[in-house]
């Protein structure tokens, strides 16, 4: 069989992963990933192939992982998180027709928003939306549209990839936008290096994430009108009669 497995491996760490994205692993010849992503399973998995590409090279990851499960190769491209959040299973999908006979199987992980949340306490008891502030594939004009609407709708609201070198303001310009609908003393927590070496969190207010650096590697969670501070934690009440 031409197997391609499109493996989410959780937030980074071997114990985030689950059982079936482990044995993905396990039972594949080679893996595929960007080189960040294949370090961080290199050591549980030192016998396997690893074939790497870095950063924009998306596409050429994904045509590699399909040509290599073509050649008769069991292979698994990995991504941070959950593969279909902001990863590669959708590219995938869409490359398939040019290898018909590899057989794809998505195998689920656990994304940031998930894993942060459960450092912080309880943000995402309620209904959330999950925003990636990186425009490199997505127009700022339609990002700042989200953001409004999501606040405006008062959802908790979940930022990936908040900063860079050249978006070093975009944190500070969407809680602009959310200050319009929330208030500055909403509550907020942010996560870095979730699950990795450094992990280190934080709860704030919406004023004081205004004035926040954060990387890449940070996950960004904003409360609604009803997220609380309980005992240092973030939580966000389902409404349950107590």
């Amino acid at each position: 069989m031409k197997q391609l497995y499109i493996v989410g491996i959780g937030p980074g760490k071997k114990e985030g992963m689950t059982f079936e994205a482990t044995e993905a692993l396990r039972c594949s010849d080679c893996i595929v990933g960007y080189h960040v992503y294949t370090e961080l399973v290199q050591a549980d998995f030192p016998e396997k192939e690893y074939y790497t590409t870095p950063m924009t090279k998306e596409v050429d990851r994904c045509r590699e992982a399909l040509a290599l499960a073509d050649a008769g190769k069991t292979v698994s491209l990995i991504c941070s998180g959950d593969a279909g959040v902001y990863g590669m299973s959708g590219l995938v999908w869409q490359l398939h027709g040019e290898y018909p006979e590899v057989d794809i199987q998505v195998v689920a992980g656990v994304t940031a928003a998930l894993a942060g949340a459960a450092v912080l306490g309880a943000p995402l008891i309620h209904d959330f939306a999950l925003i990636s502030l990186s425009d490199l594939l997505t127009t700022w004009e339609k990002i700042e549209k989200r953001l409004f609407l999501a606040a405006e709708a008062d959802f908790v609201i979940v930022l990936y990839n908040p900063s860079s070198k050249k978006r070093h303001d975009y944190l500070k310009k969407a809680c602009d936008l959310i200050l319009q609908h929330q208030s500055p003393e909403t509550v907020c927590g942010l996560v870095e290096n979730i699950g990795r070496e450094g992990e280190h969190s934080k709860v704030l207010t919406l004023a004081q994430l205004r004035e926040e650096n954060v990387n890449m590697f940070t996950t960004v969670f904003i409360g609604n009108s009803q997220t609380r501070l309980i005992d240092g934690k973030m939580v966000t009440p389902r409404g349950y009669t107590l």
